[in-house]
């Protein structure tokens, strides 16, 4: 990375800022060829976002909302975190991976209804300082910056200069009131048209993700880090394809996929260990897949792999055939519970009956292997819609329009005496996501290898 530099040194913190000289700041803003913005389209998402304000606006009339982007996150020292919106900024305005840092939505009342506003950081010009001396926002390190005027035609919304937003006593802020925070989350309970195909496209990019994995399996077994240039490979398709990862990829080969979030990935792919990989690409619009697969190094099972492997895909069977409008979400974990339940009680891992490990208030013996849920909503967060209220969530119905995840799993840790030798360090997870419709669910990912067969096909097709 290049130094910064500054006019003077009298104020600097740092070694890295030199001196401009007077030459270089009499010059710098002249010889700049004009620049005119193309005026862009809407963008797709336009008339979706505006009917996402329409519906928050109906629910707090004659309040002020105001829904910050956010900003830049610090690494180390002087160095960010690529900056991505909040997702709830980003739901209400359609604008995804290109979102300026620092913007602020502000819905402003105006009888029952709200004129909307989005204050952002107006391009600087050629003469102001901040365009060759700020290393985080100045064009000249950075880039251009949209214009308040494509910014406006490209999202359908009033825009204005973040200079001139004051915030306000009695606004209500995301993140700061819990209702307006409840209210922005549970609006993506359900997904419009337009989010639908963007999680269909998310997947669909994610599952060539997987085949890049399962392609350089070779190169992966062969380095001593093997998980993280699963890591790697993966990264290389989100980037290219997508925006980034929707988040940390997990790659945890051998008894590391007893861990239910690896994300160290730093340890070896060896053939005769199982390994689970659980990642999802986002895409420029922010909406993200997350898939897990879990695949035999070699290529295939042996049989007691095989039978922890299809016990896992026998429980996300049976919560797949179990959705249903109308039912309660909570009942998806359930469904799964009971047969993974039925299955360690049948291998004798349990201290109880079945029966009775299901018992809501003595049992749940069974979770000792599969201490996670089963489902969770999908959409611009991997775990979506995570500040609605329990009852519009675990406690609420499933929706035509909503997307969620199916993803039992069965792991024994490499030092659980609990369970014979043959098992200890075999952790599975399948994991797909579902889009509910009127006539029942539908998964986007049933493209992607799943049965045991399949998979074992899928890893020796590399050869």
């Amino acid at each position: 990375m290049s130094d910064t530099s500054e006019s003077t040194t009298s104020d600097s913190n740092t070694n890295r800022r030199q001196p401009f000289p007077q030459g270089f700041l009499d010059t710098i803003g002249t010889g700049w060829a004009d620049r005119t913005d193309e005026i862009p389209s809407p963008r797709e998402s336009a008339p979706f976002a505006a009917a996402r304000r329409a519906a928050l606006s109906a629910q707090f009339p004659g309040r002020r909302l105001v829904i910050p982007a956010g900003g830049f996150r610090q690494r180390s020292n002087d160095t960010d975190f690529p900056f991505r919106a909040h997702s709830a900024f980003a739901h209400l305005t359609g604008w995804g991976s290109d979102a300026v840092a620092d913007s602020v939505l502000v819905f402003a009342p105006n009888g029952d209804a709200h004129d909307v506003t989005l204050y952002l950081r107006d391009r600087a010009t050629r003469d102001t300082p901040e365009f060759y001396r700020d290393a985080t926002i100045g064009e000249f390190w950075v880039g251009p910056r949209p214009s308040l005027e494509a910014v406006a035609a490209d999202l359908g919304i009033a825009t204005d200069h973040l200079e001139n937003f004051t915030p306000g006593d009695e606004d209500l802020v995301v993140d700061e009131h819990e209702g307006l925070t409840s209210a922005v989350s549970e609006l993506r309970l359900v997904k419009d048209e337009y989010e639908i195909a963007q999680m269909q496209l998310a997947v669909d990019v994610t599952a060539k993700g997987f085949d890049d994995i399962v392609r350089e399996l070779p190169r992966i077994i062969e380095h001593p880090r093997g998980e993280r240039v699963v890591e790697g490979v993966f990264h290389l398709r989100a980037r290219t394809d997508g925006n980034w990862e929707g988040y940390d990829t997990i790659a945890a080969s051998g008894p590391h996929a007893c861990y239910l979030h690896w994300t160290r990935n730093d340890g070896a792919v060896v053939p005769g260990d199982l390994m689970l990989v659980d990642a999802g690409v986002e895409l420029d619009s922010l909406y993200t897949a997350d898939i897990t697969r879990t695949i035999p190094v070699s290529g295939s099972f042996t049989p007691v792999q095989r039978k922890v492997y299809e016990a896992v895909r026998e429980a996300a069977d049976a919560a797949f055939a179990a959705a249903r409008p109308g039912m309660l979400f909570r009942e998806l974990h359930d469904t799964a519970m009971k047969v993974i339940a039925e299955r360690t009680a049948e291998w004798g891992l349990l201290p109880v009956t079945a029966e009775e490990a299901l018992d809501a208030d003595k049992g749940g013996q069974q979770r000792r292997y599969m201490v996670h849920g089963t489902s969770h909503h999908l959409g611009m967060d991997v775990h979506d819609c995570a500040q609605a209220r329990r009852e519009m969530y675990y406690g609420g119905t499933v929706e035509a329009g909503m997307i969620f995840t199916i993803e039992p799993g069965l792991y024994f840790q490499i030092d659980d005496e609990t369970v014979p030798a043959e098992y200890r360090g075999i952790g599975v997870r399948i994991e797909d996501d579902i889009l509910m419709t009127e006539d029942g669910p539908v998964s986007l990912s049933s493209a992607i290898p799943r049965t045991a067969d399949e998979i074992e096909a899928w890893v020796q097709s590399r050869d």
